[in-house]
């Protein structure tokens, strides 16, 4: 599981979507007061110059990029006097590096797409495994991550009452939390709306009064237990009777912060793998937190 006193994992490869998630996970590393861990990964390959046998040591070029990596770092530390960055350099595959890293991470932060061993982030297959296997929440930087201007920031997060949710709403009250913002729980719905008993029985309502209440109550007591938990940090409710990823992203179009469940149910069902986590990640301006 994710350790609260970890470092905040950041996946590099020099790219401006992995520069953007260097710069958020060392602002976020700081404010969290955590250790930074710069990983990234080293496909053994081999090189050969255009004269037939010479072939390029790979131990030359591992001290390049352990010199590349360290100068980074460096310029972290410039940025970041109080900051403790670590770097590691793997020889293998980004996926599998990444998964080990979250065992003990406080929160892996990625771009949205990347260069080498990060290509393909959203749509291919480390983007699956990573966010799939990882043992901490992930969050995805945008490519084109823009300023907010308003006063009170927001986080917003997707509820439907399932325990998948229920992490996503706790960490989304932390984050609210530490930045000073308020969380906007948001719940999407299509008719019929299905309803679920304690003790695992759903039914179908179809009228529109009692559907919007029923919606209303799921994430009030949903959000109940973390809004006790964190009493300084307002937070309100957007109901839609809609495709939960249009009403997410409506939410989010001037967030700091939107964070979804690994899994949900109803409208929220199959959320990271599904059409509502891709659309989400592909459309979102902001940083986008998954949460196993």
């Amino acid at each position: 599981m994710s350790s609260h006193t970890g470092p905040v994992v950041v996946g590099y490869d020099g790219s401006p979507p992995g520069q953007a998630a260097l710069q958020w996970a060392a602002n976020e590393a700081e404010r969290l007061h955590a250790p930074l861990r710069i990983v990234e990964a080293f496909e053994v390959v081999v090189y050969t110059r255009p004269s037939p046998g010479k072939v390029v040591p790979l131990a030359g070029l591992r001290s390049a990029r352990e010199r590349g990596l360290s100068a980074l770092a460096d310029g972290i530390r410039q940025q970041h006097p109080a900051l403790q960055v670590e770097t590691l350099l793997v020889e293998g595959g980004a996926a599998e590096a990444l998964i080990e890293e979250t065992e003990h991470a406080r929160l892996l932060v990625l771009g949205s797409r990347g260069l080498g061993g990060w290509t393909g982030l959203i749509v291919g297959s480390v983007a699956v495994q990573v966010t799939t296997h990882a043992l901490c929440p992930v969050v995805v930087i945008p490519p084109h991550l823009r300023p907010r201007a308003h006063e009170v920031p927001t986080v917003v997060v997707g509820v439907d009452g399932s325990k998948a949710s229920g992490k996503a709403i706790d960490f989304a009250f932390d984050q609210a939390e530490a930045l000073h913002a308020k969380v906007l729980a948001v719940h999407a719905w299509s008719s019929p709306f299905r309803t679920y008993e304690d003790d695992g029985r759903s039914m179908l309502q179809f009228d529109e009064d009692q559907v919007r209440e029923s919606a209303r109550v799921l994430v009030a007591e949903a959000v109940a237990g973390a809004a006790a938990d964190h009493p300084d940090v307002e937070w309100d409710t957007r109901l839609d009777g809609g495709p939960p990823a249009r009403a997410i992203l409506r939410a989010a179009e001037s967030a700091e912060l939107v964070v979804v469940g690994f899994r949900g149910r109803g409208g929220f069902t199959g959320l990271l793998l599904g059409s509502v986590s891709q659309t989400v990640l592909h459309h979102a301006h902001c940083p986008t937190a998954i949460v196993r």
